[in-house]
């Protein structure tokens, strides 16, 4: 694969131009394995799309993403665009895709990845270049490109493997292992080896193609833990088999207990035969089944690897688990360089040796066999952004919507994985029930990493006020409660205990806490302060907005963002509660933020009454309105302003003046607070709040 940088704009273009047809032509050749044309119209599972759409989806991509950035302005095939732009990536292993396509013939598709191919290469030698290659250069397009065919490259690799056997023919240009042991008393014992714990920088930094969720850094403290020296072989999982592992509920977690009974599992999916009888089991390969290479890789989905080491754990006594994405980092470390530096592939990797799997020993690295290579290796880990993470503005689907929870990481690659999925920086998650090329090996260790279920917010209510309260600054206007929390600070002594009335998502209480000993957040709606709760427990939130239509755009929020420290958050206490019916409290504060609130009371100068009562003397009360008084919140003979009061004009501010007068002086004068809410990526409110600031006597 070319790097970004180094040599002349020319000798890199034709770099580029050499990788695109290399991946071309090997992909093609992929399909070479099909025997007969039906396997491409026939879903080879229902979970997936048949083999027709991937072979034009990843011409379709070019199209697609060089229209998107605008650096072409005609299609090829406008139907076949839409049909083949979006993959699947099921929400379970029962969300069946009962979409009726009329899917184009082979021919037609041969013919429109022709027509692709001629304008993609004529684009690469016209296409402006300057060095080093950077997120907005049009050849970042053309290597987004070559990268996601090679990523469906192995996926399509999949697909083929779990056809009927009469759809499909081996070839001599990809090559099955030879290598294997047929019996299982003759195969490798695994054995578990020290590894020293350290500290970890983890981001993107080499001169090659990454995706999005590459980029950014993050540390890891990795404690020492001991990791198998080989990946689970056939015959070390077929004990677990032999155990009724898979008719034992004790080892499967809900997840995968749901898998299990729907797919009605009882021994790994690329096994055929009788598992009563292991002498005739065979293993499916791409291509054939061949007897059961016991020395192999087992191949199963993250389920399946979980409940493994689960029995491992209880008859061994001790804590086995598969690894997390760090203690695999560190395990990394032992193989030197990275893929476009090595002369020789140090394992079975990037296609350099079979179409297949291999022998568990066949590649010492370091004192462990396949750290890289081989397949796939299962992590406890679920996918999420790095600090820094930012989406891609062309392809903002790729990353983005994986960070739920649902998504574990695999590392190290398989014997078909190429390009970008070969490097040490590659960061690639599937669903847990999800197959690839990928096995396992499993580590004791005392990380007690959980596939938490994570999704976006895609409540609108909530979406908005997150983007309000941690998302940028709009057309200028500063951040509206960082700027209220700077106000009420420069008039308050520091420490002390602070109440943010009308907390909402929390982003003023987060703020005073910087500056109070105690803080007391509060809200009427209890989704709101569950999203604070979740934030001050140090979690990422996710939310999406809308930016028109039916588009939207992916967002996360957590406090270090903002330079907010666990000990800060610490010191704040979310409650729901109603501000027309506060609790007397044993302490009294020394500030009361109550922000945008006012105007959205049933009984506001209940609410003025309540407040007095829990302000120490010499506190501030602050309250900022925008003074919208509207009878959904309040009855009209509740409103504090905005009246004709014996047929004067009563504003909010003189109505404040009034009944706060007896207990307050006004600490400062009015003043005007704007903020801006974003609704839709053109649509925004520019609101102007006022600002009047107590001192109680």
């Amino acid at each position: 694969m070319p790097l970004l940088s180094g040599g002349s704009t020319e000798q890199k273009r034709q770099e580029i131009l050499d990788y695109f047809t290399k991946t071309w032509i090997l992909y093609e050749s992929l399909f070479d394995c099909i025997a007969d044309e039906q396997a491409y119209h026939t879903k080879a599972i229902s979970l997936r799309h048949p083999l027709i759409f991937y072979f034009g989806h990843t011409a379709t991509f070019y199209i697609n993403k060089l229209m998107a950035g605008g650096l072409i302005d005609a299609r090829v095939n406008d139907p076949l665009e839409a049909m083949m732009a979006i993959g699947v990536d099921e929400m379970s292993w029962d969300d069946l895709d009962n979409s009726n396509y009329s899917w184009p013939s082979l021919a037609e598709v041969r013919d429109y990845r022709g027509s692709v191919r001629t304008l993609v290469k004529n684009f690469i030698q016209e296409m402006p270049l300057t060095l080093p290659i950077q997120w907005d250069s049009p050849a970042w397009v053309i290597l987004m490109g070559i990268e996601h065919e090679r990523i469906h490259l192995e996926t399509s690799s999949v697909l083929i493997r779990q056809l009927p056997l009469e759809w499909v023919k081996p070839q001599p240009h990809w090559p099955a292992c030879p290598e294997a042991r047929h019996d299982r008393t003759g195969t490798p014992q695994n054995k578990l080896l020290p590894v020293e714990g350290a500290r970890l920088k983890q981001g993107k930094t080499d001169d090659t193609y990454g995706w999005d969720n590459e980029y950014g850094t993050l540390r890891h403290d990795v404690d020492a833990f001991r990791a198998s020296q080989m990946l689970a072989s056939n015959a070390e999982f077929f004990e677990f088999v032999a155990a009724g592992g898979y008719q034992d509920e004790r080892w499967w977690d809900e997840e995968g207990l749901g898998w299990r009974n729907f797919a009605r599992a009882a021994m790994p999916t690329f096994w055929c035969g009788p598992v009563s009888n292991p002498d005739e089991l065979k293993l499916r390969l791409m291509t054939e089944e061949v007897p059961m290479p016991w020395d192999w890789p087992v191949e199963v989905n993250q389920l399946e690897a979980a409940a493994f080491c689960r029995w491992k754990a209880e008859s061994t006594g001790q804590s086995v688990q598969l690894p997390s994405e760090a203690e695999w980092l560190l395990l990394r470390e032992q193989v030197e360089g990275d893929q476009p530096e090595w002369e020789v592939t140090p394992g079975n990797i990037n296609l350099a040796w079979w179409a297949s799997s291999c022998p568990v020993d066949r590649f010492a690295q370091g004192e462990f066999y396949d750290l890289i290579g081989n397949v796939w290796q299962w992590t406890t880990t679920p996918i999420n952004g790095l600090d820094g993470f930012k989406v891609h503005p062309l392809y903002d689907d790729f990353s983005t919507p994986t960070f739920d929870g649902k998504h574990a990481l695999i590392k190290g690659g398989s014997w078909i994985s190429t390009g970008n999925e070969a490097l040490k920086s590659a960061r690639y998650a599937f669903r847990r029930h999800f197959f690839q090329h990928a096995g396992f090996r499993y580590v004791v260790s005392r990380h007690k990493e959980e596939m938490s279920i994570n999704p976006y917010e895609t409540d609108s209510m909530v979406s908005q006020y997150l983007d309000f309260q941690y998302g940028p600054d709009y057309f200028g206007t500063p951040n509206y409660a960082k700027t209220l929390v700077e106000i009420a600070c420069q008039m308050t002594p520091a420490r002390g205990r602070a109440l943010d009335l009308g907390c909402a998502t929390g982003r003023a209480s987060f703020e005073l806490a910087r500056h109070f000993d105690e803080v007391v957040g509060m809200d009427y709606s209890a989704r709101f302060i569950d999203v604070a709760l979740q934030l001050a427990r140090g979690e990422d939130f996710r939310y999406v907005t809308q930016e028109e239509g039916d588009l939207v755009d992916y967002h996360q929020v957590r406090l270090k963002d903002f330079d907010l420290l666990p000990a800060q958050a610490s010191r704040i206490q979310f409650l729901q509660g109603d501000a027309c019916n506060l609790k007397p409290q044993p302490e009294r504060y020394d500030l009361v933020l109550a922000s945008n609130l006012i105007d959205r009371l049933r009984q506001p100068e209940r609410f003025l009454r309540d407040v007095t009562r829990m302000l120490r003397p010499g506190g501030i009360l602050l309250i900022s309105s925008p003074y919208t008084w509207l009878e959904e919140f309040t009855p009209k003979e509740n409103w504090l302003g905005g009246i004709r009061e014996n047929g004067e004009a009563l504003t909010t501010c003189q109505a404040l003046q009034r009944l706060l007068s007896v207990d307050f002086e006004e600490a400062a004068a009015p003043q005007d607070i704007p903020f801006v809410i974003r609704e839709t990526a053109r649509k925004f409110q520019h609101t102007v709040a006022q600002l009047t600031v107590w001192r109680k006597r």
